[in-house]
């Protein structure tokens, strides 16, 4: 059986690219003494932070869940849980969620992880035309529509920022 060639970039590109989903690439130089990774891509992409959301693994009662809210919130870790039926969840140490996705802590993207887990995105993603997300790596940030971040990762949505 004959292989596919790779488009190149991060799994994340390549997954969008296979798909066939419109999407844009934002990269820029990434400041090492950042303490907010997506607050820091917001910033000098010049974007709203309320569009530009992160990617958080969660352990709910012991199964890797993802969570993806606005930069400039919080993921509500109860409204996580209630929102895949668990009862109680806890940040999913950085060194496991490395492991799991494939990506480093601060780069990790929603998109071409190493598997696929149940995912949430907060549902103020629904009001934007286009949501940022990382690309795969830090210094780089794609934007596509949310529709298509739902469809490609099964995700569903809930009240998730705080």
């Amino acid at each position: 059986m004959a292989r596919r060639k790779s488009p190149g970039g991060t799994p994340a590109t390549v997954a969008l690219t296979e798909a066939g989903v419109a999407f844009t690439t934002h990269a820029y130089e990434h400041d090492p003494s950042a303490t907010s990774f997506g607050l820091e891509a917001a910033h000098v992409l010049g974007l709203p932070p309320g569009q530009v959301f992160k990617t958080l693994l969660a352990d709910v009662d012991g199964r890797l869940v993802v969570g993806i809210v606005p930069v400039s919130g919080r993921l509500d870790l109860k409204a996580l849980a209630a929102a895949v039926g668990g009862k109680r969840a806890t940040m999913a140490d950085p060194a496991t969620a490395e492991r799991a996705t494939g990506y480093v802590v601060g780069g990790i993207s929603p998109l071409g992880q190493k598997r696929r887990y149940p995912t949430v995105v907060d549902e103020s993603a629904l009001s934007h035309d286009t949501v940022y997300v990382s690309g795969g790596r830090r210094g780089l940030d794609l934007g596509l529509s949310p529709a298509d971040l739902l469809r490609l990762t099964g995700a569903t949505t809930a009240a998730l920022a705080r």
